[in-house]
């Protein structure tokens, strides 16, 4: 796998629609995410030419479909694609999500929010340390955004998270878009998350935007521009954490010029840059 980033980098997920713009911007993108289950059935050809990019561009892969958080075992075969992937592309790192998508033998077909209890956190670390043996390296975990706060829970969710990441050994990749969605659907603050967040876990973020709903409740679907105040969060990450970090624009449909795309990232930038700046004064 590829060298872990020594300074702060900011891109852009990967997706077929923006490739003309990606690769006319590649001198503003320092950092390319590319969601790994779209390759793990894919010709050798589409293989060769994530490749490819990933020698003319840092690659980092996301996963969306193995279901890490539950008691139910990973399925190997999902986790050994994504070793043959990484093996192939040699990313600068991969993550997958806090969540399930199976359960008694249905597949959901979306993200879930687990019961956070510790019988989830045990099928976690057991289902990371799968993934660890098979790849031969560590995901990072994100957090996941929910309508439906999960039953069963113990924990909140930044306690939820600090337990996750400890318990599997694992980094954070930390979505702020998601904590600002939770905070707002449960009646929460989303700068109190962020300070009980382990913040010393957390070298990738993501970023993106969603809508508000008739109830008053935030969906995050990534078809929309990132607020201000997620810029916001990222400056207060910046000015407290102490690791390089990489943040990612997330951005699945609706898509603007990628100008527009290029000046959120410029503006992800600044808020890095200010909140370094903020750093000596906390």
């Amino acid at each position: 796998m590829a060298a872990v980033a020594a300074r702060d980098r900011v891109g852009l997920g990967w997706r077929p629609e923006l490739a003309a713009g990606i690769f006319a911007n590649l001198n503003r993108i320092d950092v390319l995410e590319v969601q790994a289950d779209d390759y793990f059935d894919a010709p050798a050809s589409q293989v060769r030419a994530l490749r490819t990019l990933a020698r003319q561009a840092p690659v980092y892969l996301h996963g969306i479909g193995m279901g890490l958080a539950s008691t139910h075992a990973v399925q190997r075969k999902r986790v050994e694609a994504m070793a043959r992937l990484i093996d192939a592309v040699q990313p600068c790192g991969w993550s997958e999500h806090l969540a399930f998508v199976r359960a008694g033998g249905m597949e959901i077909g979306h993200l879930a929010a687990p019961p956070r209890n510790s019988n989830t956190l045990e099928g976690l670390c057991v289902n990371v340390e799968l993934a660890r043996r098979v790849t031969g390296s560590t995901p990072a975990l994100e957090n996941i955004a929910t309508l439906i706060d999960p039953p069963g829970s113990e924990m909140t969710e930044p306690d939820w998270i600090a337990a996750a990441t400890r318990g599997a050994d694992s980094d954070l990749l930390l979505d702020l878009h998601n904590v600002l969605t939770n905070a707002t659907n449960f009646g929460g603050d989303p700068y109190s998350a962020l300070a009980r967040i382990p913040l010393d876990r957390v070298g990738v973020i993501h970023i993106s935007g969603g809508r508000m709903l008739p109830s008053g409740r935030i969906l995050d679907d990534h078809l929309h521009d990132t607020p201000d105040v997620v810029f916001d969060m990222l400056k207060w990450v910046a000015a407290r954490g102490q690791r390089p970090l990489t943040v990612v624009l997330e951005r699945d449909g609706d898509y603007p010029p990628i100008g527009a795309l290029v000046a959120e990232l410029d503006r992800a930038r600044l808020a890095i840059a200010e909140g370094r700046c903020d750093r000596a004064t906390l």
